[in-house]
Protein backbone atom coordinates (compact mmCIF):
# COMPACT_ATOMS: atom_id res chain seq x y z
CA UNK A 1 0.00 0.00 0.00
CA UNK A 2 1.25 3.22 -1.39
CA UNK A 3 3.13 5.46 1.89
CA UNK A 4 0.85 7.96 1.59
CA UNK A 5 -2.57 6.07 1.93
CA UNK A 6 -1.07 4.90 5.25
CA UNK A 7 -0.89 8.27 6.97
CA UNK A 8 -4.21 9.04 5.72
CA UNK A 9 -5.58 5.97 7.64
CA UNK A 10 -3.94 6.65 10.41
CA UNK A 11 -4.60 9.88 10.26
CA UNK A 12 -8.27 8.90 10.09
CA UNK A 13 -7.73 6.38 13.34
CA UNK A 14 -6.27 8.96 15.23
CA UNK A 15 -9.17 11.51 14.72
CA UNK A 16 -11.74 8.38 15.53
CA UNK A 17 -10.01 7.86 18.73
CA UNK A 18 -10.06 11.58 20.14
CA UNK A 19 -13.69 12.18 18.96
CA UNK A 20 -14.75 8.87 20.61
CA UNK A 21 -13.34 10.01 24.12
CA UNK A 22 -14.30 13.38 23.80
CA UNK A 23 -17.86 12.76 23.30
CA UNK A 24 -17.85 10.39 25.96
CA UNK A 25 -19.43 11.13 29.04
CA UNK A 26 -17.52 9.78 32.69
CA UNK A 27 -19.41 7.29 34.67
CA UNK A 28 -20.60 9.47 37.67
CA UNK A 29 -21.68 12.27 35.20
CA UNK A 30 -25.54 11.78 35.74
CA UNK A 31 -24.90 11.24 39.72
CA UNK A 32 -25.79 13.98 42.07
CA UNK A 33 -22.90 15.28 44.77
CA UNK A 34 -23.60 16.04 48.22
CA UNK A 35 -24.72 14.71 51.52
CA UNK A 36 -28.20 12.39 52.36
CA UNK A 37 -29.22 12.11 55.66
CA UNK A 38 -30.63 8.00 56.02
CA UNK A 39 -31.36 6.31 58.86
CA UNK A 40 -31.07 2.67 59.37
CA UNK A 41 -33.97 1.58 60.76
CA UNK A 42 -33.49 -2.70 60.70
CA UNK A 43 -29.94 -4.02 60.95
CA UNK A 44 -29.96 -7.99 61.54
CA UNK A 45 -27.65 -11.21 61.18
CA UNK A 46 -27.29 -13.84 63.74
CA UNK A 47 -23.78 -13.89 65.22
CA UNK A 48 -23.97 -17.28 66.25
CA UNK A 49 -24.61 -19.78 63.03
CA UNK A 50 -24.13 -23.55 62.16
CA UNK A 51 -22.38 -25.11 59.11
CA UNK A 52 -25.03 -25.22 56.50
CA UNK A 53 -27.77 -23.73 58.04
CA UNK A 54 -29.26 -20.66 56.52
CA UNK A 55 -29.10 -17.34 58.04
CA UNK A 56 -30.28 -14.19 56.92
CA UNK A 57 -29.07 -10.67 56.61
CA UNK A 58 -31.71 -7.83 56.56
CA UNK A 59 -30.66 -4.08 56.17
CA UNK A 60 -33.04 -1.41 56.28
CA UNK A 61 -32.82 2.26 55.62
CA UNK A 62 -35.36 5.45 55.42
CA UNK A 63 -34.51 8.67 53.75
CA UNK A 64 -34.48 11.08 56.24
CA UNK A 65 -33.69 13.72 54.40
CA UNK A 66 -35.88 16.45 52.26
CA UNK A 67 -34.01 15.19 48.73
CA UNK A 68 -34.32 11.70 46.97
CA UNK A 69 -31.50 8.85 47.37
CA UNK A 70 -30.19 8.96 43.64
CA UNK A 71 -29.40 4.88 44.47
CA UNK A 72 -29.93 3.62 47.77
CA UNK A 73 -26.93 0.77 47.63
CA UNK A 74 -24.82 -1.46 50.02
CA UNK A 75 -21.46 -2.54 50.24
CA UNK A 76 -20.76 -5.50 52.55
CA UNK A 77 -17.76 -7.23 53.27
CA UNK A 78 -16.07 -9.78 55.56
CA UNK A 79 -12.98 -9.28 58.00
CA UNK A 80 -10.78 -6.69 56.43
CA UNK A 81 -12.74 -6.41 52.69
CA UNK A 82 -10.10 -7.11 50.80
CA UNK A 83 -11.39 -10.37 49.09
CA UNK A 84 -13.36 -10.31 45.79
CA UNK A 85 -16.45 -10.87 47.22
CA UNK A 86 -18.87 -9.64 50.04
CA UNK A 87 -18.74 -13.25 51.91
CA UNK A 88 -15.67 -14.18 51.49
CA UNK A 89 -11.94 -13.72 53.14
CA UNK A 90 -8.47 -13.45 51.32
CA UNK A 91 -5.85 -16.44 52.10
CA UNK A 92 -2.24 -15.09 52.68
CA UNK A 93 -1.05 -18.58 51.83
CA UNK A 94 1.62 -18.80 48.86
CA UNK A 95 1.04 -20.18 45.75
CA UNK A 96 -2.70 -20.61 45.78
CA UNK A 97 -4.87 -19.98 42.32
CA UNK A 98 -7.33 -18.22 44.11
CA UNK A 99 -6.59 -16.44 47.86
CA UNK A 100 -10.50 -15.57 48.05
CA UNK A 101 -12.13 -18.30 50.19
CA UNK A 102 -15.91 -18.17 50.92
CA UNK A 103 -17.22 -17.91 54.85
CA UNK A 104 -21.22 -17.72 53.04
CA UNK A 105 -22.54 -18.75 50.03
CA UNK A 106 -25.00 -15.96 48.74
CA UNK A 107 -28.20 -17.96 48.11
CA UNK A 108 -30.03 -17.70 44.40
CA UNK A 109 -32.71 -14.32 43.83
CA UNK A 110 -30.64 -13.00 46.28
CA UNK A 111 -30.49 -9.70 47.53
CA UNK A 112 -34.10 -8.16 47.18
CA UNK A 113 -36.42 -6.38 48.96
CA UNK A 114 -38.28 -8.19 51.98
CA UNK A 115 -41.66 -9.66 51.60
CA UNK A 116 -40.95 -9.67 47.30
CA UNK A 117 -41.57 -12.85 45.62
CA UNK A 118 -38.17 -14.19 43.58
CA UNK A 119 -37.54 -12.57 40.44
CA UNK A 120 -37.49 -14.15 37.28
CA UNK A 121 -34.22 -13.23 36.16
CA UNK A 122 -31.17 -12.10 38.78
CA UNK A 123 -30.98 -10.71 41.81
CA UNK A 124 -33.10 -7.36 42.33
CA UNK A 125 -29.74 -5.84 44.00
CA UNK A 126 -27.34 -4.03 41.12
CA UNK A 127 -23.87 -5.73 41.03
CA UNK A 128 -22.30 -2.28 41.20
CA UNK A 129 -18.79 -3.62 42.02
CA UNK A 130 -17.54 -6.50 43.63
CA UNK A 131 -19.11 -5.98 47.20
CA UNK A 132 -21.68 -3.61 46.07
CA UNK A 133 -25.15 -3.50 45.24
CA UNK A 134 -27.78 -0.83 44.65
CA UNK A 135 -31.62 -1.09 44.48
CA UNK A 136 -32.89 1.94 42.88
CA UNK A 137 -33.62 5.77 44.45
CA UNK A 138 -34.94 5.90 47.86
CA UNK A 139 -37.72 9.14 48.04
CA UNK A 140 -38.10 11.54 51.42
CA UNK A 141 -39.70 9.61 54.04
CA UNK A 142 -39.50 6.01 52.30
CA UNK A 143 -37.88 3.08 54.01
CA UNK A 144 -36.88 -0.06 52.44
CA UNK A 145 -35.82 -3.31 54.09
CA UNK A 146 -33.59 -5.95 51.75
CA UNK A 147 -32.47 -9.54 52.89
CA UNK A 148 -29.20 -11.35 51.98
CA UNK A 149 -29.74 -15.25 52.24
CA UNK A 150 -26.75 -16.96 53.08
CA UNK A 151 -25.47 -20.17 54.27
CA UNK A 152 -22.56 -20.08 56.12
CA UNK A 153 -19.51 -22.60 54.53
CA UNK A 154 -16.55 -22.23 56.97
CA UNK A 155 -16.25 -22.40 60.69
CA UNK A 156 -14.50 -19.40 62.51
CA UNK A 157 -15.27 -15.87 63.98
CA UNK A 158 -15.56 -13.74 61.18
CA UNK A 159 -16.75 -9.36 61.25
CA UNK A 160 -19.31 -8.91 58.34
CA UNK A 161 -19.40 -5.00 57.83
CA UNK A 162 -21.73 -3.28 56.01
CA UNK A 163 -21.77 0.72 54.80
CA UNK A 164 -24.85 2.60 52.93
CA UNK A 165 -24.17 4.73 50.36
CA UNK A 166 -26.62 6.75 48.03
CA UNK A 167 -25.24 6.51 45.12
CA UNK A 168 -22.57 4.04 43.13
CA UNK A 169 -20.12 6.54 41.50
CA UNK A 170 -18.83 8.11 45.13
CA UNK A 171 -20.28 11.10 44.32
CA UNK A 172 -23.19 11.09 46.61
CA UNK A 173 -22.67 9.80 50.31
CA UNK A 174 -24.87 8.87 52.85
CA UNK A 175 -24.80 10.51 56.28
CA UNK A 176 -26.41 10.22 59.96
CA UNK A 177 -28.02 13.26 61.28
CA UNK A 178 -24.65 13.89 62.76
CA UNK A 179 -23.35 13.49 59.07
CA UNK A 180 -21.50 10.47 60.01
CA UNK A 181 -20.63 7.70 57.72
CA UNK A 182 -23.66 5.24 57.83
CA UNK A 183 -22.32 1.90 58.89
CA UNK A 184 -21.95 -0.75 61.41
CA UNK A 185 -20.73 -4.57 61.71
CA UNK A 186 -21.75 -7.54 62.91
CA UNK A 187 -19.25 -9.70 65.09
CA UNK A 188 -20.36 -13.89 63.66
CA UNK A 189 -19.28 -16.98 65.64
CA UNK A 190 -19.91 -19.94 63.01
CA UNK A 191 -19.37 -23.60 64.78
CA UNK A 192 -19.41 -26.56 63.19
CA UNK A 193 -20.60 -28.74 66.33
CA UNK A 194 -23.97 -30.55 65.72
CA UNK A 195 -26.54 -29.35 68.06
CA UNK A 196 -27.13 -31.51 71.39
CA UNK A 197 -30.99 -33.30 71.23
CA UNK A 198 -32.22 -34.36 74.64
CA UNK A 199 -35.92 -34.97 75.53
CA UNK A 200 -37.92 -33.37 78.01
CA UNK A 201 -39.83 -34.07 80.88
CA UNK A 202 -43.25 -33.88 78.65
CA UNK A 203 -41.40 -36.31 76.41
CA UNK A 204 -40.42 -33.74 73.61
CA UNK A 205 -37.51 -33.53 71.96
CA UNK A 206 -35.38 -30.56 72.40
CA UNK A 207 -32.53 -28.90 70.71
CA UNK A 208 -30.04 -27.32 72.38
CA UNK A 209 -27.08 -25.43 70.95
CA UNK A 210 -23.52 -26.24 72.35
Amino acid sequence: MPRRHLIIIATLASAFAFSACGSSDPQDVNEPTGDFEVEVTTSEFPVKQRLAETSDLVLGVKNTGTEPLPELAFTVSTDDGTADGSFSTRSEQQGLANPNRPVWVLENKYPRFVDEPPPAGVSGGLRAQTNTYGFGPLEPGETKEVIWRVTPVQAGTYTLNYQVAAGLDGNAKAVTESGDEVKGSFNVTITDKPPQARVNGKGEVVTEQP
